[in-house]
């Protein structure tokens, strides 16, 4: 899954207004954050495998540490604790620790059974959503959707500063996400890995989506 994590990040808006957006996107996608730097290490696998599923081409073929249900409690509990350290609330570390595991749920939505409950376990889990490009459509979309208008129910962005850093970042996720299946495959692993990467400019996207927007019902000084 990919754009039904950045909208299950944009509904911890609703859950905790106080807390930055930034605490809530890192969350959602922590683990995929995670993931090209210990494939890069060499802890985990994957294999480029045109047609293993409609939506990617990717085999995941070992990331128990960064995609097993039991690390992604552990990854949870550890960030909503940096959260709380931070002076993040009570509630909103929780949240944070919540939207990391997460993470687990909505994969299991959509990969075929290639994830782990907890390192070293043989048993593989996964309903299979990409097999299908048209089911993930519509059933990702639905998530972001829904993110968005939670989100919106309790923020607004202020000017066309605050417009761009919202709808650019929902636009170009939607993007990337929705061409992904007629795209040509990653040339190799590492070329793959070192491309992923670049998700980590979600952290000051999310920043910059929070510095320009306020409560609603707060007066907008824009």
């Amino acid at each position: 899954m990919f754009v039904g994590h950045l909208g299950v990040s944009l509904a911890g808006k609703k859950l905790s207004t106080s807390t930055s957006l930034v605490w809530f996107v890192v969350a959602a996608n922590f683990v995929d954050l995670l993931w090209p730097i210990f494939l890069l290490a060499g802890i985990e696998t994957v294999r480029i495998a045109p047609g293993i599923t409609a939506f990617t081409p990717l085999d995941f073929v070992s990331y128990p540490w960064s995609h097993s249900l039991l690390m992604g409690v552990v990854w949870g509990v550890a960030l909503g604790a940096v959260a709380r350290w931070r002076g993040v609330s009570r509630e909103g570390a929780m949240v944070t620790g919540a939207l990391v595991v997460s993470h687990w749920v909505l994969d299991f939505i959509t990969h075929r059974a290639d994830l782990p409950l907890w390192p070293g376990a043989q048993a593989r889990y996964g309903l299979g959503l990409w097999n299908s490009i048209t089911w993930t459509f519509i059933i990702e979309s639905a998530i972001l959707i829904a993110g968005i208008a939670l989100y919106l129910s309790v923020r607004r962005q202020r000017g066309w500063m605050g417009q761009l850093a919202l709808w650019s970042f929902v636009a170009v996720s939607t993007v990337m996400w929705a061409t992904g299946p007629f795209s040509p495959p990653p040339p190799d692993e590492r070329s793959m890995a070192m491309f992923a990467l670049l998700g980590w400019i979600v952290v000051p996207w999310a920043w910059w989506i929070e510095r320009t927007s306020e409560p609603r019902g707060a007066r907008s000084v824009a």
